[in-house]
């Protein structure tokens, strides 16, 4: 009989601060230059308004990138979250972990295939659900998506009775 499984967190991806800061003043940095070709320069009005668009979009991307790299994904024996307790999948949904060279994954990262489909949800910079796959990473240290990768493969084999536990 195997025991009650717990909340308690088994691993965990924090982004570091210089990727933060990286990534979202890539982002910040893009939207300004787009947004100051626009206001100095514009071709013509529809490519004024194309560069006024994507220069708004990348400057909110860098916003929400900041805002939701703050946080840290918990991978329990239940359940794989983000720290502020959004979920992002079961773990008995998860069907298989790619980290194979070419998987359409993010960098630094993983993909995860479920068993059922989940709603469209994106946090810019950490991870990224759409129906059935979910990517894991970007501005992420990969020696941490490399254990989580793992760990979750691992939690799947001992699931589905691939190997047994061991009692020491």
């Amino acid at each position: 009989m195997s025991p009650e499984p717990t909340s308690e967190v088994i691993t965990g991806i924090i982004p570091s601060a210089p990727r933060r800061m990286f990534g979202t003043g890539v982002l910040y940095s893009l939207g300004l230059l787009l947004l100051y070709v626009a206001a100095t320069n514009p071709p013509s009005v529809l490519y004024a308004v194309l560069l006024i668009g994507f220069g708004v979009a990348s400057l909110y991307g860098g916003y929400r990138m900041w805002e939701v790299t703050g946080r840290m994904i918990q991978l329990t024996e239940q359940e794989l979250r983000l720290s502020d307790g959004t979920l992002i999948c079961r773990t008995e949904d998860i069907h298989k972990v790619d980290r194979s060279f070419f998987a359409f994954k993010p960098s630094n990262g993983f993909l995860i295939t479920t068993k059922v489909s989940y709603p469209f949800k994106w946090a810019p910079g950490l991870w990224w659900r759409v129906g059935k796959r979910i990517g894991i990473g970007g501005v992420t240290p990969g020696s941490d998506g490399k254990i989580m990768a793992d760990t979750i493969s691992a939690l799947v084999a001992q699931r589905d009775g691939q190997f047994k536990e061991l009692d020491l």
